[in-house]
Parts: C-alpha cells; sequence; structure tokens
C-alpha cells in the first residue's frame, strides 16, 4: 500500500537530487513552470529505480534551449517540433518538453503537434491516470488531477479520460496497457479492457516500428506473461502477433498434448530465469526471449494426428524458423535479430536427440559449430523448454544437458572449439594443389572443415597427407 507521506518524502529526496535542483533553478531564475512528469513519478512514489528524467513546461522549445545550455554539456533539438529539447546534465540524459495539448489526425494516428498553456491540461492529454502524475518544481507539490495517486495504491491502469477517447486517439495505448501491466504489476481495468477488445482493429493503423517497440519493451520486462496474455485474450495479438494465439490448438478426445500456447508462456519464463541465473549483471536479452516465445509456432502447420491418440509436430522447428523470420520481418526488427532468433528457432531441437544415446565428439563439434556465437543462449533455450511436470523426465533431462556442457567445455578446453576451424586455410590448399582462387578451394576447405569436426585436429602435416589424398580420389572419380 502506497501511503502518501511515504511518497512525498520519496519526492522531495528526488526534488533534491543534483539534476532535478539544478533544473529547477535554473527556470525558476528564468521566471517558467517547470515540473517533473509521468514515469519518473510513478516510480518514485512506487520506491522503483529512476532512471528516465522528463520534464514539462510552460517554455517554447526555444526558450528551453536558451536555458539549458549553460548547465548542460550537450544538447540537441531533434524533438523541437514536438516541443522537445533533450540535454546531458551531470551525466544523465534528460528531456524537457513543452505543455502539450495533442491532438491525432484520424487516419495515421500521428499526433498532430499543439502546445498547451497548463500543467492540468498537459497531464489530461497522457495514456493512464498513474503516468499523469507531476511533480511542480521547485515547490514540490504533487500535482494529480486524474486520481493516479488512487490508482497506484490499487494498483490499477485506468485511462485519464474515456477509455475509447483515449485509445481512439492513439491506439498504441491499448499495447502500453499490456506492457504496463507486466512491468508494473498492474490490473487494467475493466472498462480499458472491454474497449481494447472492442478497437483491435484500430491497431492497424499504427506503424510496424512503434509496435515493434512496444512488444520489445513488453518483452524485456521480468514477468512479461501478464501482458502478453492481455494481448491475446483481448485479440490484439491477433493482429500484431497472430502467430501466438494459433498455439491454442484444439484438442479432440482421442488425441492429447500440452497446451502449446501455455508452454510457450512457460518456455519464456524460464528462459528469464536461467538469464538471472547464468548472467546477473546482464541486461535483459531479447533475442532470447523471442526465440523462447516463438520456439514453437511452427507446430499448428504440422501437426499430424496419428493412431492410439498419438500427435506429432515433425519439422516444426525448420517451419517455425522461417515463420518466426517472416513475422519479426514485419514487425521491421534489424537484420541480426532477425537472423539470430531464427536459428535458436531451427535448433532448438536438436539437443533431444542426445538424451536417447550420447553423441560421438564429432557430433558435440557440430552442435557448437552450428550454434556458433549463439550456443550460451541455445544452452539456456534448449533448458528452458523442459516444462514436463515428470520430475523423473525433467532430471534426466537436465543431467543430460549438464553432460553435454560439460563435455563442450572439456572439448573447447583441448581444441579451442569455439573457433573450430580447418588444419589448413585458403592460401596452404591453394599451394598444396596447385590450384587457383576458386569454387574447388572451398569445397576443398569444407571437407578438410568436416574432417576436423569428424577427427578432431589432426596438424598440417596430417591434414596435407589427408588432403592430397582426398584430392587425388576425387580426379579419380571425375
Amino acid at each position: 500500500m502506497v501511503r502518501m507521506a511515504e511518497a512525498l518524502e520519496r519526492l522531495e529526496k528526488l526534488a533534491a537530487s543534483p539534476i532535478v535542483s539544478t533544473l529547477s533553478r535554473a527556470f525558476a531564475e528564468a521566471e517558467y513552470e517547470l515540473a517533473l512528469v509521468g514515469g519518473p513519478v510513478r516510480d518514485a512514489i512506487l520506491g522503483r529505480t529512476v532512471n528516465d528524467f522528463d520534464f514539462t513546461t510552460n517554455a517554447r522549445p526555444d526558450d528551453i534551449l536558451r536555458i539549458v545550455t549553460p548547465i548542460s554539456d550537450a544538447q540537441w533539438d531533434i524533438g523541437r517540433e514536438f516541443g522537445t529539447i533533450g540535454a546531458r546534465i551531470h551525466g544523465e540524459t534528460i528531456e524537457i518538453t513543452t505543455y502539450r495539448a495533442d491532438t491525432y489526425d484520424g487516419v495515421t494516428r500521428k499526433p498532430v503537434v499543439a502546445f498547451g498553456d497548463t500543467l492540468t491540461g498537459d497531464l489530461s492529454r497522457r495514456d493512464f491516470t498513474v503516468n499523469a502524475m507531476a511533480l511542480r518544481l521547485p515547490q514540490v507539490a504533487l500535482e494529480d488531477p486524474t486520481g493516479g495517486f488512487q490508482d497506484l495504491a490499487d494498483r490499477t491502469l485506468r485511462t485519464p479520460i474515456e477509455p475509447a477517447v483515449s485509445f481512439g486517439d492513439d491506439p498504441l495505448r491499448m499495447m502500453r496497457a499490456a506492457r504496463f501491466s507486466s512491468q508494473l504489476d498492474f490490473t487494467v481495468d475493466e472498462d480499458a479492457r472491454a474497449a481494447i477488445t472492442e478497437m483491435t482493429a484500430s491497431i492497424e493503423n499504427i506503424s510496424a516500428e512503434r509496435v515493434q517497440a512496444e512488444l520489445s519493451k513488453l518483452l524485456l520486462t521480468d514477468n512479461p506473461r501478464p501482458g502478453i496474455e492481455l494481448l491475446v485474450d483481448t485479440g490484439l495479438a491477433d493482429i500484431v502477433l497472430p502467430e501466438l494465439p494459433a498455439l491454442r490448438l484444439e484438442a479432440d478426445e482421442h488425441h492429447h498434448h500440452k497446451d502449446v500456447y501455455q508452454h510457450s508462456l512457460t518456455v519464456l519464463e524460464q528462459a528469464i530465469s536461467y538469464e538471472h541465473e547464468r548472467h546477473p549483471e546482464a541486461e535483459p536479452d531479447l533475442v532470447l526471449r523471442w526465440a523462447a516465445l516463438l520456439h514453437d509456432i511452427g507446430k499448428p502447420a504440422t501437426r499430424k494426428l496419428g493412431p492410439g491418440g498419438t500427435v506429432s509436430f515433425y519439422h516444426h522447428d525448420l517451419v517455425g524458423s522461417k515463420l518466426a523470420k517472416k513475422r519479426l520481418g514485419a514487425l521491421r526488427y534489424d537484420t541480426a535479430t532477425i537472423k539470430a532468433v531464427g536459428r535458436l528457432v531451427e535448433l532448438h531441437m536438436r539437443f533431444f536427440g542426445y538424451t536417447e544415446a550420447a553423441w560421438a565428439d564429432s557430433a558435440v563439434r557440430r552442435y557448437v559449430r552450428d550454434a556458433g556465437d549463439l550456443l550460451e543462449r541455445l544452452h539456456m533455450l534448449t533448458r528452458a523448454d523442459v516444462t514436463t511436470r515428470n520430475r523423473r523426465k525433467a532430471d534426466r533431462l537436465a543431467f543430460a544437458y549438464d553432460d553435454l556442457e560439460a563435455r563442450i567445455a572439456e572439448l573447447a578446453e583441448q581444441e579451442e572449439l569455439d573457433a573450430v576451424r580447418p588444419d589448413l586455410d585458403g592460401n596452404q590448399i591453394q599451394q598444396i594443389l596447385g590450384i587457383a582462387p576458386g569454387r574447388e578451394v572451398g569445397e576443398a576447405y569444407r571437407w578438410l572443415l568436416e574432417l576436423r569436426l569428424d577427427e578432431g585436429p589432426l596438424g598440417p602435416e596430417v591434414a596435407t597427407e589427408r588432403l592430397r589424398a582426398w584430392w587425388a580420389a576425387r580426379d579419380s572419380a571425375e
């Protein structure tokens, strides 16, 4: 329960910080209003770490720039059109925006900027009441015209105005509701939830880039499940990520299989746990989280019902990889992210052959070679993919993967496995075989790489002898 006295104490502490106090003095001396607004106020009241400093003022952009220039070591006005000036003060990046009274064009849903004159008017145009609070400076007074503090106490997400009007102004706010429900562990109120369900089609007016940004922010929270479930339950996911609700496969009385949708959410949660366990100081891994969420999206297209109640999903890893890359491409993700997620989805079933029979060293080398720089992510994804309630089976899989990782580490120490290369490079191949650069050099290189994977390091002399023998046999065969 958030108490007002405790909240004000936290806000006073925030106001006394070097960044806030420096800015508040500068704007007061210039006789302009200034307030810290939105997320920083919300997070300070909740006792969360304040990472972003967003300010609002009645000063226009030119005046903002004039005030901050003497007290900052960098400034930028890339958001001047929208009334925003950025600066770096005491090593922190801050943004200051002129009071706004946005309207929307009704077609693209892009804001048509109109500067406002009052803080109250500016707050009324924001997405949720918990983000529509401001801390007036330098007097340290909480401005809360829409009841955001009570909603914080109730852990509720509510729009400052009618939900249909707010979401109609900017449909992306519906996705922000999902993100904040996960980020803050808040419940979206019934009116807002009903409006989202009725207005899902309007999300099609939002650019893929903006949708992508919200999905990324949601996945990077510590607990993305509530937000993802909101997207699916309201129907938003049918538009922005249709492969996910498609995982809710229908079962009949004769064919039984686990709920692939719920399984995928559990894999995502377990992957996040492995992130925290294995790399506690690292930033959240978006690639791993997308791979965990999408790893089974090939199953609906590959499901086959067999006799005796059996269900199979042959090659769902390959189909899923293609689908994942297609979806992330449609969401305008960068090429590296698309490629990495697709590769992890493609490889996520590879380990399960290890549980059937111990691999030869050559198979372990190929597993490492195929994973490349995604190996650690593949470790976490494969472990997270075990969601069985059968403790004996879960333990068997965990022990098997422990053994595989131990063998990888042992081989890596012996052979520098993480950089597996043939014993001879391209130049040496040309000299030994007396051939010019071209297709034949690549063919020989690949043959030597397979030899290296099968038998381990041979050394240049043995590799040269084996290469000449292979080349002679190749020539005679031709």
